[in-house]
C-alpha cells in the first residue's frame, strides 16, 4: 500500500513545480523568523532518525486519503497537517517575497476544528494547474531506483492534495505483479491422493481430478512431509508431462531433501534410480545440491558404497564437484571404517584445493585419526593451514594426542605446538603434555626438558603429571640429579611432590644400588604424605633384595601394615622366591607363607614348592651331614 501513496505523493509534489520558487523563498523568511513549522509532521520526521522513510510517505498516503473523503474527525485527516490553503490566489498574489505576510487567523496552527482545504474543492484552482503529470511508468521507476523521492523536499510547504480518479488508480494498480495464489483445496486434494493410492494408480487418480498445475503449486505439493517416496516421485513424474517446469533442478532438490529425512534403504534407492533416469534426459534437470543430499543420504543410511556410486556419476554426467560432494562421500565411507578409499578421495580434494568448512575438516581429521591414520590427518591439517582455515581448538589437541601415540609422528605433534597462541597456548594443557610424554617414551629427554621450560615461561603451566614425565625419564636414564633438580622447581611453582614422584626418585636409586639416598627421599616422602603406595615400597625392597640384605626387606614387608598398605601376592612371591634360592632361608620363607594365609592371599603351587624343596634339603644335609645344598633355579 505504501507504494501506491508513494506514487501518489510523488505525482502531487510535481504538479506544483510551477510555484517551486515561491514556495521555497517563503519557506526560508519563516525558518529564519523562528516561526513555527508550516509542516509539522514532515519536520518530526526528519529531525528523528528512526523514522524512515517509508513510514512518513505512509503517513501522508493516509492524510490525502482522509482529506480526499472528508473525514474530518480522522487524526490524520483532520488539520494536524499545519496551515489550510484557502485557494491559490490568496497565497501567491504578491511577487514580492517581503510583503508577504503571514495572518495567524488564516496559516495558524490545527485547533481541532478539522477545517479542510479549500483548493482540493476549487474547481476554477483546478483548471489553473499545470498540466505535467508524470506517468505511471515513470513513478515506478522513480520509487524503484531511490525510495526517499516520495517524500516532499525540506524546501516545499506541503504537497498539494488532490484525490485520484478511478482511471488513474487502476492504471497504477495494474503495474504491481500479485503472486500467484496456490489452491489449498487443490493441494488438498492432491494429497489426499498421494496419502491414500499406493496400488500403482497415482495417475490415473491425479487425472480425474481438475487442478490448476503450475510450478508453484508443485513445489507446494513436494515441500509437504509424510508422504510415501513412491507417491512424491510418481506426481513428479506426473507434473513433469502436464505442466514444463522452467525450474525442475530446484523440483528435485526439494523431493530429495523433502524425502530424505526419514527415507529408508529401498526408497533411497528408488529415488536414485529416478534422479539417474532424469539425468539421462535431461542433464539440467537435476543440480549438484540435490546428488549432495542424496550422497547424505547414504551416509546416514550406512551405504557406503551407494555414496561412493554417486560421487563417481559426476564424471559420467559431467557434473562439477564442489567441497560438499568430497566431504559428504569421504564422511560415509570413513564411517564404514573405508580409510583406504576414503584418502584417495581425500588427496584428490586436497590437490584440487576445494575444502569444505573448518567443522567438516576437523570431522575429517578425527576419522582418520580413529583410523589409525594420523599421519594422514596432519597432512590434511597442513592443507587447512595453508588455506587459512580455522580448525576447532579440540580437533587439534586431539590430532596432537594421536600424533604422539607413535614414536614415529611424536616430532609432527610437537611441530603443531607452535600454532597455539594467546589465550589457545594458555588453556592447552593436553596436547603439551602429550608431547612431553612422546618425547620421553622416545628417550628424547632434552626436547621434553626443553619444552618443560617452555611451558614454565610462556605457559600453558604445567602440573605434577608433566613434571612427572620428566622426572620419570630423567630416573630411567640414570639422570637422577636432573630428576632431582626438576622435583625442586615443582616446589619453587608451589606444587607438592606426589608420591609417585618419590617413587621415581628412589626407585632410580635403588635400582642403581644407592640405597643410603633411597632412605632419603623414603624418609622425606613417609613425613610429607601420611599413607605411601605397594609400588614405593616394592621399590626399596627390590633394591635390599638386589645387595642381598634380606633382614631390611623384610622388615620393610612388616613396615608396610603399619602404614596401612598391605602387600600384595607378588610382593610376598618374589621376597620368598629370593630368601629360597639365595639366601636358603626357609624358615623365613615359611614364616612369610603363613603371613599370607592370614591375610587371605594364596601362594602360587610353583612357589610353594620351592618352600617345600629347601625346607627337605636342609633336614636332609642335618641327618646325612656333608653334602653341600643346591636349588635348582
Amino acid at each position: 500500500m505504501w507504494r501506491l501513496a508513494a506514487r501518489d505523493l510523488l505525482r502531487r509534489a510535481s504538479i506544483g513545480r510551477t510555484w517551486a520558487a515561491e514556495v521555497i523563498t517563503i519557506r526560508e523568511t519563516l525558518v529564519s523568523s523562528s516561526l513555527p513549522s508550516l509542516d509539522p509532521l514532515r519536520d518530526a520526521t526528519q529531525s528523528n532518525p528512526f523514522v524512515p522513510s517509508h513510514r512518513f510517505l505512509s503517513l501522508e498516503s493516509q492524510r490525502i486519503e482522509s482529506v480526499a473523503s472528508g473525514d474530518a474527525s480522522s487524526p490524520v485527516g483532520g488539520d494536524h497537517r499545519g496551515p489550510s490553503c484557502h485557494s491559490e490566489e490568496s497565497r501567491f498574489t504578491d511577487a514580492s517575497v517581503n510583503s508577504v505576510k503571514i495572518d495567524d487567523e488564516e496559516e495558524g496552527r490545527n485547533d481541532g476544528g478539522g477545517r479542510k482545504s479549500s483548493f482540493l474543492f476549487d474547481e476554477d484552482a483546478r483548471e489553473r494547474l499545470p498540466e505535467e503529470n508524470p506517468t505511471t511508468e515513470t513513478l515506478g521507476n522513480q520509487i524503484e531506483d531511490n525510495p526517499s523521492e516520495g517524500v516532499i523536499d525540506n524546501t516545499f510547504e506541503e504537497p498539494i492534495e488532490r484525490p485520484l480518479d478511478d482511471g488513474a488508480e487502476n492504471e497504477i494498480e495494474g503495474t504491481l505483479e500479485s503472486p500467484l495464489v496456490v489452491s489449498e483445496e487443490q493441494v488438498q486434494s492432491v494429497l489426499s491422493i498421494l496419502q491414500s493410492t499406493s496400488d500403482g494408480s497415482i495417475e490415473s487418480s491425479l487425472d480425474g481430478i481438475d487442478v490448476d498445475l503450475s510450478e508453484e503449486f508443485v513445489l507446494r505439493v513436494l515441500g509437504e512431509p509424510h508422504i510415501m517416496t513412491q507417491s512424491l516421485v510418481a506426481f513428479f513424474k506426473w507434473a513433469s508431462t502436464k505442466t514444463e517446469l522452467t525450474k525442475k533442478a530446484t523440483a528435485i532438490e526439494l523431493l530429495v531433501c523433502a524425502l530424505g529425512v526419514n527415507l529408508r534403504k529401498n526408497d533411497a534407492y528408488s529415488l536414485w534410480d529416478f534422479i539417474k533416469e532424469s539425468m539421462e534426459k535431461d542433464k539440467s534437470s537435476v543440480s549438484t545440491k540435490a546428488l549432495n543430499e542424496l550422497i547424505s543420504v547414504f551416509r546416514r543410511l550406512g551405504k557406503a558404497r551407494a555414496a561412493l556410486e554417486v560421487f563417481n556419476k559426476f564424471d559420467d554426467y559431467g557434473y562439477d564437484r564442489d567441497p560438499d560432494t568430497y566431504y559428504f562421500t569421504i564422511d560415509a565411507l570413513c564411517c564404514r571404517k573405508m580409510y583406504d578409499d576414503a584418502w584417495l578421495l581425500c588427496e584428490e580434494m586436497l590437490n584440487l584445493g576445494k575444502l569444505p568448512g573448518g567443522q567438516k575438516i576437523g570431522q575429517l581429521i578425527v576419522y582418520f585419526c580413529r583410523g589409525g591414520r594420523a599421519k594422514d590427518a596432519h597432512l590434511i591439517y597442513l592443507m587447512a593451514k595453508e588455506k587459512n582455515i580455522q580448525l576447532p581448538k579440540s580437533v587439534v589437541s586431539f590430532l596432537v594426542s594421536s600424533l604422539c601415540r607413535d614414536d614415529k609422528t611424536v616430532h609432527l605433534g610437537e611441530e603443531i605446538l607452535n600454532d597455539f597462541v594467546g589465550d589457545a597456548r594458555k588453556y592447552a594443557i593436553k596436547p603439551f603434555s602429550s608431547v612431553i610424554r612422546g618425547l620421553c617414551r622416545i628417550k628424547d629427554l632434552d626436547s621434553a626438558k626443553s619444552l618443560l621450560l617452555k611451558m614454565v615461561d610462556m605457559g600453558p603451566p604445567p602440573g605434577n603429571p608433566v613434571f612427572n614425565s620428566v622426572i620419570n625419564g630423567l630416573s630411567r636414564t640414570g639422570k637422577l640429579e636432573e630428576a632431582i633438580a626438576m622435583m625442586r622447581l615443582m616446589e619453587t611453582r608451589g606444587l607438592r611432590p606426589d608420591v609417585y614422584t618419590y617413587t621415581v626418585i628412589l626407585g632410580g636409586f635403588a635400582k642403581n644400588g644407592q640405597m643410603d639416598e633411597a632412605c632419603k627421599y623414603f624418609s622425606e616422602a613417609k613425613q610429607r604424605h601420611s599413607k605411601l603406595t605397594p609400588v614405593t615400597y616394592h621399590a626399596m625392597i627390590r633394591g635390599y633384595v638386589k645387595l642381598e640384605n634380606y633382614d631390611k626387606a623384610v622388615e620393610l614387608l612388616n613396615e608396610m601394615k603399619e602404614y596401612g598398605v598391605s602387600p600384595t601376592t607378588d610382593e610376598y612371591t618374589k621376597l620368598i622366591q629370593s630368601l629360597c634360592k639365595k639366601a636358603l632361608d626357609w624358615k623365613t620363607a615359611e614364616k612369610l607363607l603363613e603371613d599370607m594365609k592370614k591375610n587371605g592371599q594364596r601362594l602360587d603351587g610353583l612357589t610353594s614348592s620351592l618352600v617345600a624343596a629347601v625346607k627337605e634339603l636342609f633336614e636332609e644335609e642335618v641327618n646325612f651331614g656333608s653334602e653341600s645344598i643346591e636349588v635348582p633355579s
